[in-house]
């Protein structure tokens, strides 16, 4: 399961996959792999479509797993802000934030199996990206283990926070090509106190867009998904 990805399309070779249990000794297979000029392919869910955590067929590069690194560190209902390693998967998070009464809005086909660190290294958009933003928008803080071992250490849950460069913006969506995510300090929102779905029939995309304009003139940010479901 570890050299082929979800859809079975795509199937590599790796030298060896490692599962490491936590941030030292990620850093430390890291090291061990940049002082040897040793290639890495990360890996979270291992739900991608793309082939993007997938090694080569050469049998040169190693599997990175980050599936161990499963612990909720915190849960901060009254700062608005939840603390977890890389390898949790993303329902436990969101089970884990309704619990106290909050809510984390990213949500997406794949929340029984994707990973924390799976969906920031590729930026996840998710079904509620009209009202909360892709995950770029829900990350407060990472913990990253840079390419020669160093770890950094921003996991900070400060909303607002202009303190110099906000390098972890460099890492959301890089796919792990800059370093790898090994814990995030992601934003909770409020509860909603009722939701309401309707299905509705248009006859062309524009007409779908309009519709759409027409519920953000009346409900403003309160839309939160917005799908076109093609005839065919």
């Amino acid at each position: 399961p570890f050299i082929t990805d979800w859809r079975g399309t795509n199937i590599g070779t790796a030298a060896v996959v490692v599962r490491p249990a936590n941030t030292e000794e990620v850093a430390k297979v890291v090291k061990l792999c940049f002082d040897n000029r040793i290639a890495i392919v990360p890996q979270g869910g291992n739900t991608s479509y793309c082939g993007g955590a997938t090694p080569r067929a050469n049998g040169r590069e190693i599997v990175l797993s980050l599936r161990r690194l499963d612990r909720i560190r915190t849960v901060d209902p009254d700062g608005d802000a939840l603390t977890a390693d890389a390898g949790c998967v993303l329902a436990r998070l969101q089970e884990a934030a309704a619990a106290t009464g909050r809510l984390l809005p990213m949500s997406l086909g794949s929340e029984g199996s994707c990973t924390l660190g799976g969906i920031i290294s590729t930026n996840a958009g998710g079904t509620a990206v009209l009202r909360y933003g892709m995950m770029r928008n829900l990350v407060l803080g990472l913990e990253v283990v840079l390419p020669d071992g160093r770890v950094l250490d921003q996991l900070t849950g400060l909303a607002k926070d202009n303190t110099g460069y906000d390098v972890k913006q460099l890492f959301i969506g890089a796919e792990g090509t800059l370093g790898i995510v090994t814990a995030a300090c992601i934003r909770l929102h409020p509860q909603p106190a009722s939701t309401v779905t309707a299905f509705a029939a248009v006859p062309t995309p524009a007409a779908a867009i309009a519709l759409l304009a027409r519920l953000r003139r009346a409900a403003g940010n309160a839309v939160s998904t917005f799908e076109l479901l093609p005839r065919v």
